[in-house]
């Protein structure tokens, strides 16, 4: 199977400005290709992970990446369908963007991509010029019929990311010009803003410029709603942020309607690979052999063997009560999972169990340590004025309380 046709059966494949060119970069040339990231936030989220899989997917294929971090663009914001973004500072900006280069180089690998930074440019551009070189280029209805913008007119947009598109339609004549890059994509919300860079190529390079745009549809679950969502939020790629054993439990537990859709876009695993899971969780769906095979594949990707190793031990510990093989990043793990708090000083088990939640008042708490439905680690406690100390913790910081089989909350102390 050539490469166009593995990104069609991916699903990640919506639009694109010119199959026929498409079918004949990707499949008959070498080319650099390009995906930008801004950086609003200190850490991408698991939905990113389309892009970047398919960069890695693209990359195994033999084309070059370049990786575009939008240090100008994130100080734009890319219009979102309900409201301004709130604007960064320039170092805020600059700061983010650097930990997210960190952050996808681990999936990209440096010496084998180019990595760069919109601000190095877009950064040097006076507003004449911008407004004369560039903006001259394209009409008011032009950009007003685009659908990131259509969405916006009956609450308003600013013209601050009312000129996002061109920005980055900069963007791609900078990279079409600087590294002969033939190739953009993104998701789909993207594709003004990507026809809008094919658009100003075709008018600064002639007519002959091979420039070709691509979207992939946005994931979303089986019921429509947006992918990537816990019942904390959001699911980020930083483990400080949202741990392995969270995201292994997220898709774990995936629908059975989603799982095939998630192996397809977020995991390397070839054709017959995902199509030997599907078989066999159509013949046995109570084992959800796919959806241990998904959760492994994107923690292992995410954060590393040993990361998957710890998430899987962390399971199988809250399932059984036993956390003797957790190590301390295991225990880092369930702390940033489970209701948790911190002490500097020893405080009564009782108080503990009433702040943690485990019991509604001391009254609760005592009758539930009287019963024997208290435990401290992995031993139960029966003395109802027992006051936890450092001395009762793991790794010298923390502690596990549990209330019967399967109800937990963390002690660390600092």
């Amino acid at each position: 199977m050539k490469l166009y046709d593995e990104l069609l059966w991916r699903g990640l494949i919506k639009d694109v400005s010119n199959e026929d060119r498409a079918r004949h970069l990707l499949n008959d040339n070498k080319i650099k290709f390009y995906c930008g990231f801004d950086p609003t936030g200190e850490s991408l989220t698991v939905g990113h992970l389309v892009q970047i899989v398919r960069m890695m997917l693209l990359q195994q294929y033999g084309h070059t990446p370049i990786v575009l971090i939008g240090g100008a663009t994130g100080l734009i914001g890319d219009p979102r369908q309900t409201s301004e973004r709130k604007l960064l500072t320039l170092e805020e900006s600059l700061n983010n963007a650097e930990k997210i280069k960190l952050q996808l180089s681990q999936f990209i690998d440096p010496k084998k991509a180019i990595f760069v930074n919109n601000y190095d440019w877009i950064g040097k551009i006076d507003m004449i010029s911008y407004l004369r070189d560039y903006g001259k280029h394209f009409s008011i209805n032009y950009m007003i019929a685009k659908d990131t913008v259509q969405k916006r007119m009956d609450i308003g947009i600013s013209y601050t990311e009312f000129s996002y598109m061109l920005i980055q339609a900069i963007d791609f004549l900078h990279l079409y010009r600087t590294h002969d890059c033939k190739l953009q994509f993104g998701g789909s919300d993207q594709w003004g803003n990507i026809t809008t860079g094919l658009e100003l190529i075709r008018k600064m390079e002639g007519e002959q410029s091979d420039a070709v745009g691509m979207s992939s549809p946005l994931l979303l679950k089986a019921d429509g709603t947006k992918f990537g969502k816990s019942e904390s939020g959001a699911l980020w790629l930083d483990a400080n942020l949202s741990s392995p054993y969270e995201v292994y439990q997220y898709f774990l537990n995936a629908s059975d309607a989603d799982v095939v859709n998630y192996l397809k876009s977020l995991t390397l695993l070839t054709k017959d690979e995902i199509q030997d899971l599907i078989q066999k969780s159509e013949q046995e769906p109570e084992k959800r052999e796919a959806q241990k095979v998904l959760a492994a594949q994107i923690v292992q990707l995410v954060h590393g063997q040993d990361a998957l190793d710890q998430a899987l031990k962390v399971s199988k510990a809250l399932f059984s009560g036993d956390f003797s093989e957790i190590n301390e990043n295991g225990l880092k793990m369930l702390y940033k999972t489970l209701d948790s708090m911190t002490l500097t000083e020893p405080k009564s088990l009782l108080d503990l169990l009433v702040e943690t939640n485990l019991a509604s008042s001391k009254r609760e708490a005592r009758t539930f340590i009287q019963s024997g439905a208290i435990g401290l680690n992995d031993q139960k406690v029966s003395e109802t004025e027992y006051i936890v100390s450092r001395s009762d913790t793991l790794f010298n910081a923390y502690v596990i309380l549990r209330r019967g089989k399967k109800k937990y909350a963390m002690i660390q102390f600092i």
